[in-house]
């Protein structure tokens, strides 16, 4: 399994404008990429500080997700909410509970 994990920095006032997105709009795009296997949004609402996670089951498919348009479709849904570009990174998931 392996996981996107993308952190952003709200402008301020925005972060619950982006939860709602993420929550709304973002979630129910992704439930449609194949080998999508969940989502989660972590906030520090006191800093404006934002982590979503999503995880996939094959490299491939999360690499799919950023070739086919998907990944860049959803940041353009968030990105007037946002104080700077969001980092992205991907990772091997090697323990899950």
């Amino acid at each position: 399994m392996f996981a996107r994990v993308v952190t952003i920095q709200a402008r301020p006032g925005k972060l619950e404008e982006a939860t709602g997105l993420f929550r709304d709009s973002v979630i129910p795009a992704v439930k449609q990429q194949g080998g999508f296997g969940g989502a989660l949004l972590l906030t520090d609402p006191a800093s404006g500080k934002a982590m979503s996670i999503t995880l996939w089951a094959s490299e491939a498919d999360q690499q799919a997700s950023e070739t086919n348009g998907y990944f860049r479709e959803q940041v353009g849904k968030v990105a007037a909410l946002l104080a700077g570009p969001p980092a992205a990174e991907g990772f091997v998931v090697s323990a899950q509970g």
